[in-house]
């Protein structure tokens, strides 16, 4: 499947529209909802694990590469989906988990994640070694970067070799948007200079070749700028493709390569169109798939309240709320205000930092109290536009094909962007 990777940059140089959308989650629905998605067509699938998300410690998931692979694996059994159509990528893999510790013990432990990572067999990985360690300045300079990059990147061959496996393709740059969303208000934002994009590139190729690794760069096919696109906790700025024709340009100058664009959640379906159109082949989304999974749970919490006596109120936001309060650390340096602007971030915010609490077994308990209360129900066209207006229209649905189809209805934009 790299080979799809590989010939990206090709079909923009041909005028041909070609992309794909990279689904950054680690939920099981939006797993699930990706594949049934999917089946509806023959292109392949592109599953990606962060290294904060997915790493030898087991990152926040609890999961090793090896872990998330098998995990994503049995759901694409369960829904009979082809495994032959999965790619699996490394977003952001570098020192970031570590770089509290000095440098060298961080670039350690990222060199082993990154090798676990392409011996599970990821086989598009990104490698993001800009932030400083121990010691050092928050962001460091392409000079610094890519060495740092390079040095992984002979990780990731060496592991690939070893375990008998293609070489992967390579994603450079340093992503410009904030991971998970800014944390201020947006208006505008300006894209990556075109100066600065070539001159990540042409640092990256001559430190990779200086160590030997010309063969590497050669499957180094995209680099991550700013196009001009963000979400905050309460707004989204829309990609305007006028503020970054310089920036488009750099391909013309550099055809080996095609853009990755972060955090394109929440993009109106003609801006996604408008991305893939102007060389921003890969879509990342992660955020905006959850928010819809979180909308479709809220929704049922109260059709719930409707149906079921015994279920009264909203108990799963109510639960919700009490283990945001009492476990805050994913949320609380996050969202500023006063307690009631705070409340609603907690629960509203499209960064939606309640992602980070889904697994937890308070969660689960609650959603799975939700799911046994609306068990064997057909929820009536009333009560879906009263409280699921997603799916208006979409005919008689159980609770679990709500969730589903909302997220489908995101994955479903982003499929209708990339045919253009």
């Amino acid at each position: 499947m790299s080979d799809f990777f590989l010939d990206l940059p090709g079909a923009r140089r041909a005028g041909r529209r070609m992309g794909i959308t990279s689904v950054c989650s680690a939920h099981p629905a939006v797993i699930r909802a990706t594949f049934r998605h999917g089946r509806i067509g023959t292109e392949p699938v592109l599953i990606e694990a962060t290294c904060n998300q997915v790493n030898q410690d087991g990152g926040y998931t609890g999961m090793t590469p090896a872990d998330f692979r098998r995990f994503v694996l049995a759901i694409a059994a369960e829904e009979g989906f082809d495994a032959k159509r999965i790619i699996f990528g490394g977003d952001h893999l570098g020192p970031n988990p570590w770089r509290k510790l000095p440098a060298e013990e961080a670039l350690a432990k990222a060199e082993i994640m990154v090798a676990a990572f392409v011996a599970a067999g990821f086989s598009k990985i990104h490698l993001d070694a800009s932030m400083g360690c121990l010691g050092e300045p928050e962001a460091l300079d392409d000079e610094a970067t890519a060495h740092r990059a390079a040095r992984l990147a002979g990780a990731a061959e060496v592991a690939a070799r070893d375990a008998g496996l293609p070489p992967p393709v390579y994603i450079i740059g340093t992503e410009v948007p904030t991971p998970g969303g800014a944390t201020h208000a947006l208006d505008h934002l300006e894209p990556t200079s075109a100066a600065a994009a070539k001159t990540t590139i042409a640092i990256h190729r001559e430190v990779f070749t200086k160590a030997g690794l010309e063969a590497a760069f050669a499957r180094a096919i995209g680099i991550v700028v700013q196009p001009g696109v963000e979400f905050g906790h309460e707004s989204v700025v829309r990609y305007q493709p006028e503020r970054a024709r310089a920036l488009i340009a750099v391909l013309d100058d550099e055809p080996d390569f095609i853009f990755e664009a972060h955090s394109t959640d929440y993009q109106p379906v003609d801006r996604l169109a408008a991305l893939v159109g102007d060389g921003f082949s890969i879509l990342k989304v992660g955020p905006g798939l959850t928010f819809a999974l979180r909308e479709a749970l809220y929704g049922l919490d109260l059709v719930a309240s409707e149906l079921d006596p015994t279920y009264r109120g909203r108990p799963l936001a109510e639960a919700m709320e009490a283990l945001m309060l009492a476990e805050p650390k994913n949320w609380q340096s996050h969202y500023p205000g006063s307690a009631e602007e705070q409340h609603l971030l907690r629960h509203y915010s499209y960064s939606d930092r309640i992602r980070y609490y889904w697994p937890h077994p308070k969660a689960e308990a609650a959603v799975a109290r939700l799911m046994a209360a609306l068990a064997g129900r057909t929820i009536p066209e009333t009560l879906v536009s009263q409280f699921l207006p997603r799916a208006a229209g979409a005919g008689p649905l159980t609770a679990d094909g709500h969730v589903l189809f909302a997220v489908e209805q995101v994955l479903g934009d982003y499929a209708a962007a990339i045919r253009g």
